[in-house]
């Protein structure tokens, strides 16, 4: 929009200057005719008629800038509010006016680029959802599908397009395991048949609002390759670690075997038991070796029953060295065998963690909702890295170690509905925390 050149007057300046000029025409006007018929108010009341029209003209000259700006400004304000940024106000004014059409054609010029980085934000962001492999699905309050990338065309649709839909009818056709997983509120983890081969699914879906606008966000990623990956890993270490104990126990095997032939072989029969001892030792860690991983493997499901603390602990000390101290009044409810197995594992660590011996403890409470057992060693504890791993089967730092202690213990706190936690303590030492829900049939 062009405004009209004007000369580089400010316009208080033309305010003051047409205020000068209608006083002095009024006075000299007033004057004369004063003069001429003979009455001084007479006189005043002509000039001052006589002063209007050009008074009126003058402040029309000063006024029409003005209003020609507010005009100009008015469009462009219009033209903003719809998006468009592309109109500025031309001018050659040298005035307050020009002044502000320059801050304005500023701000125009801010908001422009703003708009560009926000395009171009926009279609960076649209490019990278669209070529995501995980399934992205926007539905609004209505459930009503509002965006959908490639990867949820293709998986719900065959690549039509969703938006639009109603979320249920886009899913009509999909998988009864997704439908279903859907319908949950939280995150799942499926199994469906796609394309005739099995895949595994992780639905996340959750709500937010935005611009007072109620909106759930799903995202569905294929973990079928990411499980695979991980299974032959698994497998590989777990071969591993049964090469290693396996050959650890072996190669004694025949080597003690060979020894007993040139033993017996030589005739000297009275060191034949000791050979045999030797022989049955190994065989023995070998088949403890073997039965733990078979115990990890064929978990039962846990019988829960009530326990009575005092006999319970008493029990376990005839097992492991450990200090207590007061034990709850309300009894216990959980597997004896299965938990007393995983404690027995969790007090060997603290007794091979490096501490002092009588500084491993075992803590109980309960209030009548969940059973906490603690066992404490002050040791030298774990690191960050360590403590993200410690629970997972087969992992272990010590040489000679299974790495099934700790996962079992958690594998058996989850039978239960439970947990295991880990924490270093202050001043050294570890912290294993079982949480156990207590069977509400025990009281």
């Amino acid at each position: 929009m062009t405004m009209a050149p004007s000369r580089h007057f400010s316009i208080q300046g033309k305010l003051a200057f047409l205020l000068l000029a209608v006083a002095a025409l009024s006075a000299a006007l007033g004057a004369f005719l004063a003069a001429r018929l003979h009455g001084a108010l007479l006189g005043w009341l002509v000039a001052t008629a006589a002063a209007v029209a050009p008074a009126l003209w003058l402040a029309a000259r000063v006024v029409r800038p003005v209003r020609m700006l507010l005009r100009a400004l008015t469009g462009t304000v219009a033209s903003y509010r719809e998006g468009d940024f592309s109109l500025s106000l031309v001018s050659d004014r040298n005035d307050e006016l020009g002044e502000l059409m320059a801050a304005h054609n500023e701000l125009a010029d801010a908001l422009r680029a703003q708009r560009a980085h926000l395009v171009q934000r926009e279609l960076l962001l649209d490019t990278v959802m669209q070529n995501s492999p995980v399934a992205l699905l926007l539905v609004d309050a209505h459930e009503r599908i509002v965006y959908a990338n490639l990867a949820a065309r293709q998986l719900c649709s065959d690549g039509r397009s969703l938006n639009g839909l109603r979320f249920a009818d886009a899913l009509r056709d999909s998988p009864a395991a997704l439908r279903a997983a859907a319908t949950q509120l939280g995150d799942s983890l499926f199994s469906a048949e796609i394309d005739g081969a099995e895949e595994t699914f992780h639905l996340s879906q959750r709500a937010f609002v935005l611009q007072g606008r109620t909106y759930r966000l799903y995202l569905l990623k294929r973990l079928t390759r990411e499980l695979s990956r991980q299974e032959v890993a698994t497998w590989k270490k777990l071969i591993r670690v049964l090469s290693h104990e396996l050959n650890n126990s072996l190669g004694p095997l025949s080597s003690l075997a060979h020894s007993g032939v040139e033993i017996a072989r030589r005739g000297d029969h009275a060191q034949l038991p000791a050979v045999f001892a030797a022989i049955a030792e190994r065989a023995e860690h070998l088949h403890q070796f073997v039965a733990g991983y078979a115990t990890f493997a064929k978990l039962p499901a846990p019988r829960p029953e009530r326990i009575e603390w005092s006999a319970f602990v008493a029990d376990l000390a005839r097992q492991a060295r450990f200090e207590t101290g007061a034990l709850p009044q309300l009894p216990g409810s959980f597997d004896r065998v299965q938990v007393e197995q995983a404690l027995i594992n969790l007090l060997k660590n603290a007794h091979e963690a490096g501490g002092p011996p009588e500084h491993v403890e075992l803590a109980i409470s309960c209030d009548g909702q969940v059973q906490r057992l603690e066992v404490r060693d002050r040791g030298a504890g774990m690191s960050q890295a360590v403590l993200a791993q410690a629970l997972l089967p087969f992992y272990s730092t010590k040489r000679s170690g299974t790495g099934l202690g700790l996962a079992l213990a958690r594998e058996i706190a989850e039978a239960h509905g439970g947990r295991v936690h880990l924490a270093n303590r202050d001043g050294g030492g570890l912290c294993v925390t079982l949480d156990l829900p207590v069977a509400p049939q025990t009281f």
